[in-house]
């Protein structure tokens, strides 16, 4: 199969993928959008910068488009881990379809989203609490769903989130053909989807599993660096890590909310244009600066681990990562913001002692090549360099 009319996408949506710049079907979506197709409950691996959101999307997309008198009702539920991939989904639709979607997340007024609905879309996408408090109270029709989309299934089943995500796969029919993704798929998630669909088995339609080759993205596109700092120190090096390298667009993580205003006023005070979002920042505070970063007005985007998950955020040449998350996963997603649609990027964590001997042990457990920098007269050398020079 070599393009997009081979897996049954039709000439339309072709012709708009096209526009777009997309030709080819990546590995993940020649694998999947065939099941999908098919009405397969399924739940798909892949790492990330792979075009999973489009692996889902267009199938679906297609099955509506191809209906003869269909029925002003929503038909498609994708529920996501956070407001800034909603409004990418979101955004993703808009690139190759005409039809209605609505984004519906907490946080923000239900009044408003309660007469968006009114306009009868087909598509509806946002966070799991919010979709199944529209359907309890009757604003949301469960019956009308034909498909639903666990984005990211992996967060969105983590402690904080999985009792309003359970909640929701418990409360639409049987029926509803169920679709989860992630970059990492844990035991928890797959058991959690086998059991959601686990009497489907008798019909012949269980969830299965389906796992892509990895495509060694982590170690063959980005090149992995350690800068030393001690915690006190931490700040003015990353200043010098960006006046040495000049990256072209940087994302920075910290897993600490309180670092963000921290790190940020500390840039600008340097003339460091950037700005910084977490999960307790302002819903359009956060879009502003998200939309400015996506389009290469804002270079600079500080934030914590929300902005880790699934979003693809073109032209990212670095990551900085303040301190090392506690989870392997994490550090994967975060790394994985660069490097995206066959790019190259580099992943940098500046840290101290411990930090750095944690990442050693990553280094073996990944198997990726981490090469220690210094930052030495304004440049980043790697520390033989220094030597050479003296």
């Amino acid at each position: 199969m070599s393009d997009f009319l081979d897996l049954g996408i039709s000439e339309e949506l072709n012709g708009r993928l096209n526009s777009i710049g997309i030709t080819e079907p990546t590995s993940v979506q020649k694998k999947v959008i065939p099941l999908i197709a098919e009405g397969r409950n399924i739940m798909f691996q892949s790492e990330t910068g792979t075009g999973k959101t489009f692996a889902y999307l267009l199938p679906l997309i297609e099955k509506i488009q191809k209906e003869d008198n269909p029925k002003k009702e929503v038909k498609i539920l994708i529920t996501s881990p956070t407001y800034e991939l909603a409004g990418q989904i979101k955004s993703q639709i808009q690139l190759v379809s005409s039809l209605k979607c609505a984004l519906c997340i907490g946080g923000a007024p239900i009044s408003r989203q309660i007469e968006m609905l009114k306009e009868k879309p087909v598509i509806v996408i946002g966070g799991s609490s919010r979709l199944l408090e529209l359907i309890h109270l009757k604003k949301l029709k469960a019956d009308s769903v034909e498909a639903l989309v666990l984005d990211e299934a992996d967060r969105l089943l983590s402690p904080e989130l999985r009792e309003e995500t359970i909640g929701l796969m418990e409360r639409l029919p049987q029926k509803v053909q169920l679709i989860g993704n992630s970059a990492t798929v844990s035991d928890f998630t797959r058991k959690t989807l086998e059991k959601a669909r686990s009497s489907s088995t008798e019909n012949g339609n269980p969830v299965e599993l389906v796992e892509l080759p990895p495509e060694d993205i982590l170690r063959s596109k980005i090149t992995h660096w350690a800068i030393f700092a001690e915690k006190r120190d931490k700040i003015d090096t990353l200043r010098s890590f960006i006046n040495a390298v000049k990256p072209e667009k940087l994302i920075i993580f910290t897993s600490r909310t309180d670092q963000i205003e921290n790190i940020t006023s500390k840039l600008k005070y340097r003339k460091i244009e950037c700005e910084g979002i977490s999960g307790k920042s302002d819903k359009k505070e956060r879009k502003t600066y998200f939309d400015r970063f996506k389009s290469g007005k804002l270079k600079i985007l500080v934030t914590t681990d929300l902005a880790s998950r699934g979003l693809d955020i073109p032209g990212i040449t670095h990551v900085v990562q303040m301190d090392l998350p506690e989870s392997t996963d994490f550090f994967i997603h975060r790394a994985g913001r660069t490097a995206r649609a066959g790019q190259k990027g580099f992943n940098c964590v500046i840290g101290d002692e411990v930090e750095l001997n944690k990442y050693a042990s990553l280094e073996k457990k990944l198997k990726i090549k981490v090469f220690p920098k210094v930052l030495y007269s304004g440049k980043l050398l790697a520390p033989e360099e220094i030597e050479y020079k003296e």
